[in-house]
């Protein structure tokens, strides 16, 4: 695996991390139906960063993609299940920079016995990051801030690998917003994401590896992309 080294320059990390997720297969380009139906020139998979390597690089990413959002925060919180690996691997990457911060994940059911409840880890408290992969259709964000909400803690803001930059809802009755742009609208926070489909797009551009499938995600873009 190619090691990508960290770099200060956001727009560095960002064509770095595209170029990373597709080395690996994580990002892959061709015909694929997404959750909402529709027919995608690409496709990204996070559950394929999934090695001890492939998720400490990835967990560097998301530090430096945190830390040069300049979002203050106090602890982190991941929602089960893809947050989990997510949040313990930012914590551990965050305590390598010398910011050793508290985390916490949800349980899908709450636990009846032992010390019970639904979560696990550090109290919820201050300003919380909320960490996942994507953002679909925003329903694990909605619940995570009702959690957080519910400790008298505060969402400071999510935290995602890629921003599709994708207008939710069915064809002929497109959203003027994606669903990034809808959580941070709802809930008054910031979405921050290490990449977004702009990032896609200076690959194909500059890379004549991926040159065959610019035409399609620019196609896919104007259809589709805010």
């Amino acid at each position: 695996m190619h090691q990508f080294p960290a770099s200060d320059d956001i727009n560095t990390f960002r064509a770095d991390f595209v170029r990373f997720a597709a080395e690996l297969g994580v990002l892959k380009f061709g015909a694929f139906t997404t959750k909402a139906g529709r027919l995608s020139p690409y496709f990204f998979n996070a559950g394929l960063f999934n090695t001890g390597a492939a998720v400490a690089t990835l967990a560097d990413f998301y530090a430096q993609a945190l830390l040069t959002s300049g979002v203050q925060f106090d602890m982190l919180y991941g929602p089960a299940y893809k947050g989990i690996p997510l949040v313990t691997a930012l914590a551990l990457a965050l305590a390598a920079r010398g910011r050793d911060v508290p985390f916490a994940f949800n349980r899908k059911e709450a636990k009846d016995h032992g010390e019970g409840g639904s979560l696990v880890g550090a109290p919820l408290q201050g300003r919380v990051i909320i960490i996942d992969d994507v953002i679909s259709a925003g329903t694990s964000v909605r619940e995570s801030v009702h959690m957080i909400q519910l400790s008298k803690a505060t969402p400071a803001a999510v935290l995602i690998a890629l921003d599709r930059m994708e207008r939710a809802g069915p064809d002929n009755a497109l959203s003027p917003h994606s669903a990034v742009q809808e959580v941070a609208n709802t809930y008054g926070m910031p979405v921050v994401s290490i990449a977004s489909l702009h990032d896609i797009m200076a690959l194909l551009e500059n890379d004549t590896g991926f040159a065959e499938h610019k035409e399609a995600v620019a196609a896919y873009r104007a259809k589709y992309g805010v």
